[in-house]
């Protein structure tokens, strides 16, 4: 795969990508397979699971399904184990399964908060603490690696509706950049990023949407989007391939020296 004139390829390269059924993470995962790498789709989706390994599959990529709760130790272990067994390693983890609800914070359940923390960040804790026992030296891939985190905008300024959402997004943020700062220290050789994604139309994307409204936050759907897309110096709508693209790079050799950093990709969003 080529990104302006730069050739990226992850051939040889096992990547488990959490909550890649459909989404973001289908995207991801066929963009990792399609630079070469093979690629452990993980989900709790099963139908949808299989259907994107066979479309990787299909287009010449090398696939496999999961079937993951990321907030379930076992699972992980499962998981982890189910990558090295069919591709013969482990060297990138892209943590992207999570939920998002909206609401004002006064009318948030304490179910709905604490359902969102342990997917968001108890499901990345998990995964970092599964990636620094397989990839560091003596694991059972042991080779070092990526993990590729999935933030969002939310992770770095508030938005009203989003509370829980923000601060999962946030620990997400601070999370990666301990495991960044502990793993360098300790020669595990595993780089750790955060990608934060402005709103990106995908099915959760679209479901934001819907929130914002049943929340009082606006009009109609369509007057969300303006809005957001008004907040956007570049005028334009993000897609999932931008995101994908990201992720690409951060999982590459192209990025050696890169770890802890936080890849924004919101068309600007933030910087204004």
């Amino acid at each position: 795969m080529t990104q302006q004139g730069i050739q990226i390829s992850l051939a040889g390269k096992a990547a488990l990508i959490t909550g890649s059924a459909r989404g973001l993470g289908a995207e991801i995962a066929t963009a990792l397979a399609r630079a070469g790498a093979a690629v452990m789709i993980s989900d709790i989706l099963e139908d949808q699971g299989q259907r994107t390994v066979a479309a990787i599959q299909a287009a010449g990529g090398k696939a496999a399904f999961v079937r993951q709760d990321v907030t379930s130790e076992a699972d992980w272990s499962v998981a982890v184990e189910a990558t090295v067994n069919a591709f013969g390693g482990f060297d990138i983890l892209v943590n992207n399964a999570g939920i998002e609800v909206c609401a004002l914070v006064e009318n948030t359940s304490l179910k709905d908060f604490q359902r969102i923390l342990d997917i968001n960040v108890t499901g990345v804790f998990l995964g970092l603490q599964a990636a620094a026992r397989a990839m560091k030296p003596g694991g059972i891939a042991g080779r070092g690696g990526a993990v590729i985190n999935l933030s969002s905008v939310a992770g770095l300024r508030g938005f009203s509706g989003l509370s829980a959402y923000c601060g999962s997004k946030g620990a997400v943020k601070l999370l990666t950049k301990a495991a960044a700062v502990e793993f360098g220290h300790l020669g595990y050789g595993i780089r750790v990023n955060s990608i934060h994604p402005g709103l990106i139309p995908t099915d959760m994307g679209n479901a934001v949407l819907k929130g914002f409204v049943a929340a009082g936050l606006g009009k109609d759907e369509a007057s969300v989007q303006q809005a957001f897309e008004r907040g956007t110096p570049l005028g334009m709508k993000g897609v999932p391939a931008d995101i994908a693209k990201a992720a690409l790079f951060l999982a590459s050799d192209q990025s050696p020296w890169v770890t802890g950093a936080e890849l924004v990709v919101d068309g600007g969003t933030t910087a204004s």
